[in-house]
């Protein structure tokens, strides 16, 4: 039987497996199936172009990576904090990121 398992039932087996002495003889192989491309079309404020940053999204009009924006975010930095960092970020960009991350969230929910 080939079912496919949840990401719940995919940490549990990893987590059961690591307290298995045994299970670290060999390796192990799961198959995450909620992946997803976060897809750049249609937004102003974000673009990948190879010219720049060999093509890393970054914010339009800058060379500041989308992924400084999400590092600063990690470190319990505010949105001001970064626009004041990058001034040459607009804060209408960075709303519009956050607006596109919650519209893809919706590709990972389970039915």
């Amino acid at each position: 039987m080939n079912a496919k398992l949840t990401e719940r039932q995919i940490d549990n087996l990893v987590i059961l497996q690591a307290d298995d002495d045994a299970a670290w003889e060999g390796p192990t192989s799961v198959s995450r199936v909620n992946a997803f491309t976060l897809n750049l079309t249609g937004t102003e404020g974000i673009v990948s172009n190879t010219s720049v940053l060999s093509g890393v999204p970054v914010f339009r009009g800058t060379s500041v990576p989308v992924s400084e924006f999400l590092n600063s975010l990690e470190k319990n930095g505010s949105l001001d904090e970064f626009l004041k960092d990058f001034p040459n970020v607009k804060r209408e960009q960075t709303v519009e990121l956050l607006e596109l991350f919650k519209r893809s969230l919706s590709q990972l929910q389970t039915a």
